[in-house]
């Protein structure tokens, strides 16, 4: 498989589809793809399913695609912050919809979805509101709840560092979910801060090897010096 390297990012989300579901990585700010949020913003694919561990900061990246109302549904674990007040204004007007997921089982969702697990059994959530209308079973005598994978049509993530092959290393808590969403989506594209040349990346550190990368937009990023 031949990774496309884009220079430009308007390059880089070509073809995304209205009605996809989107992995976005990031935890808060941490990791997040800003510069292609952007560039799909500009793109205009809109009905989109948005999986992320929130639901947008402020007005920049993901609040800011949220604010076009280009976002059917959210999948977060931690829709609620301080400055999450474009998620809570559609929300509450009833223009988008939610479903929460705890952190650890989004994650394990994600990851199920990649290794080619149909299902798994979890004990997270049982007695509460989210798990009514799912499975149970008990399994040592606790009772697990049955959660099914998650899967993108497209997966947008940050990564600090590329090869010309798309493996990947990343930086710090900026790894957050970039991992499991680039086994989970069907389409794959990476920003990084630095691009360097096939077997510049020791093996051993690869996080995310190439064959699940897609497209890589290449440094420097819009006002932004590479790393």
């Amino acid at each position: 498989m031949t990774v496309q390297l884009c220079t430009d990012p308007d390059e880089a989300v070509a073809g995304i589809a209205d009605g996809s579901t989107i992995l976005v990585g990031g935890f808060g700010m941490a990791g997040m793809p800003v510069t292609l949020i952007d560039a799909l913003i500009r793109q205009g694919a809109a009905d989109l399913t948005i999986v992320s561990n929130n639901a947008g900061n402020g007005d920049t990246g993901l609040a800011a695609l949220l604010a076009k109302r280009r976002v059917r549904k959210v999948i977060c674990s931690f829709p609620r912050q301080s400055d999450s007040y474009v998620f809570d204004g559609l929300y509450r007007s009833g223009s988008i919809e939610l479903e929460v997921v705890p952190q650890g089982t989004l994650a394990e969702r994600m990851r199920a979805a990649g290794a080619g697990i149909g299902a798994f059994y979890c004990p997270t959530g049982v007695g509460t509101l989210l798990a009514e209308g799912k499975e149970t079973r008990v399994i040592d005598g606790r009772t697990h709840v049955l959660e099914y994978p998650i899967r993108g049509d497209v997966a947008l993530i940050g990564a600090h560092r590329a090869d010309r092959m798309g493996n990947l290393v990343y930086r710090k808590t900026a790894r957050n979910f970039g991992p499991v969403m680039a086994t989970a989506a069907t389409l794959v594209v990476v920003q990084v801060r630095e691009v360097v040349n096939t077997g510049a990346i020791d093996p051993e550190t690869v996080v995310t090897p190439g064959i699940y990368v897609d497209r890589v937009l290449v440094p420097p990023l819009p006002g932004e010096a590479s790393a």
